[in-house]
């Protein structure tokens, strides 16, 4: 489960493009944040994606990715042409190939490699809809969860989501906001699709004779989407977008990325996925929560990218990027399932669970948090200081430092006893598989 948003030239302050997104992912599925040179290929070489071997292309450009640790597709990511995409589960009526076949992740990660604006990602991923189809277990633990993909595809010029059913389609460019969930959004407006879209659901008779088309409503599987609480969330980013038009900035996509239902957060309090920041809390309709996040600012001078590469977005950093130089400092290993604190994400995940555990303990580093990134934008935003993989290595060298100050303040507060037992031992088992304790 995850969100993702954008804000066009007409809707931002700096008529930049601003793209935003949340990873939601099971609790102890790792996210790795990585880049990939460009490099040149031989003929008839073969490619091994998360299922499934294909031919791979002369050239790929070099990419940013967030990825699972266990796929070779990614969940969201950019490339070094200012190509930027985020992709989402969403359930539809068509059917789901579930073998030798190419993941949502993968389709992304192929995009970002081989596409150079946003255009052009369409037609990568719709062209290899159409040879390979999609699907596969997409999930870590759970192999059962299987579906289809949306996606935001952005560059400095435009934005367009693409909503998919199957091997069918449907793209809409994006006007100044648009936001996206678990969902399918796209109803009887859209740009481009696939030309046989309409008359399959005509044979299917999900379009009665004489109605209007409409994509989501006859696409949509209404019982999965519901339950994953996508509507819940997509208004939440979709009004927040939409009450700063015109106004929108980095600050505002980390706000949103960062926003809880409610204006007191207590993570033992929901049942279902609702807030755009996810924490995880059963294994039933909660077992997802925001491992990695993203903001891309792209603009004509420079493109920019804001990631965590670690969970939880309301604890932990957004640390700038850019991928025309050495790009990332060395953050430990790789992360898997288990707890490892030499790697960023599961360092900082001691952390984000302490809080979990009595989110009032927040209160004690966000203040610094804040005032952190501050300091990062302002370098970040005047290039003549230092280069950009200096401004990086430090961001992110000073991140790792506090993070471990913040994870002893933080350990140092007794914390107060959720009352919510379903969410006290679903945390107990997570912890325990991963091998983490907490204080």
């Amino acid at each position: 489960m995850c969100d993702t948003f954008v804000a066009v030239s007409n809707a931002t302050e700096d008529r930049s493009v601003i793209f935003g997104k949340n990873s939601d992912r099971e609790p102890n599925e790792a996210q790795c944040l990585e880049y990939h040179p460009p490099e040149k290929f031989s003929k008839n070489q073969k490619l091994d994606c998360t299922y499934l071997s294909i031919p791979q292309v002369k050239e790929t450009y070099g990419v940013l990715l967030c990825r699972p640790f266990w796929m070779w597709g990614a969940e969201m990511g950019a490339n070094e042409k200012g190509l930027v995409i985020g992709n989402e589960a969403v359930f539809t009526k068509m059917p789901i190939k579930k073998t030798h076949t190419l993941t949502g992740m993968d389709l992304l990660r192929l995009a970002l490699e081989r596409a150079s604006t946003a255009q052009q990602g369409m037609e990568v991923i719709t062209g290899l809809l159409a040879d390979l189809g999609q699907g596969g277990a997409c999930g870590y633990e759970d192999k059962n969860l299987f579906y289809h993909n949306s996606y935001i595809l952005a560059d400095k010029n435009e934005a367009w989501v693409l909503e998919t059913s199957g091997p069918f389609w449907v793209a809409l460019k994006i006007k100044d906001v648009y936001s996206i969930s678990n969902g399918l959004t796209i109803g009887e407006e859209f740009d481009k699709s696939h030309p046989g879209l309409i008359e399959n659901a005509r044979q299917k008779g999900w379009l009665k004779k004489g109605q209007t088309f409409n994509f989501a409503k006859c696409y949509s599987d209404w019982l999965f989407t519901f339950f994953s609480a996508s509507g819940f969330r997509r208004k939440s980013s979709y009004d927040l977008l939409e009450t700063q038009t015109g106004k929108i900035d980095v600050s505002s996509a980390f706000r949103i990325l960062r926003s809880h239902k409610g204006k007191e957060y207590k993570p033992a309090s929901h049942f279902l996925m609702d807030s755009v920041c996810a924490h995880a809390g059963n294994g039933l309709t909660r077992n997802s929560g925001t491992t990695g996040s993203l903001v891309a600012h792209l603009s004509a001078g420079s493109n920019t990218f804001w990631a965590t590469g670690t969970a939880g977005p309301c604890t932990g950093i957004f640390k700038p990027i850019w991928l025309k130089e050495d790009v990332l400092p060395d953050s430990g290993p790789l992360p898997k399932g288990i707890y490892d604190p030499e790697t960023l994400w599961w360092q900082h995940e001691k952390l984000h669970r302490s809080v979990l555990k009595d989110y009032s303990r927040m209160s004690l580093y966000k203040e610094e948090r804040d005032q952190m990134e501050i300091a990062f934008f302002k370098k970040a935003s005047d290039l003549k200081e230092k280069s950009r993989i200096e401004i990086t290595s430090q961001a992110f060298a000073q991140s790792r430092t506090a993070t471990e100050n913040w994870i002893s303040r933080v350990e140092s507060q007794p914390a107060k006893r959720s009352l919510n037992p379903v969410f006290n031992l679903y945390w107990k088992k997570q912890n325990k598989k991963a091998g983490l304790t907490l204080a």
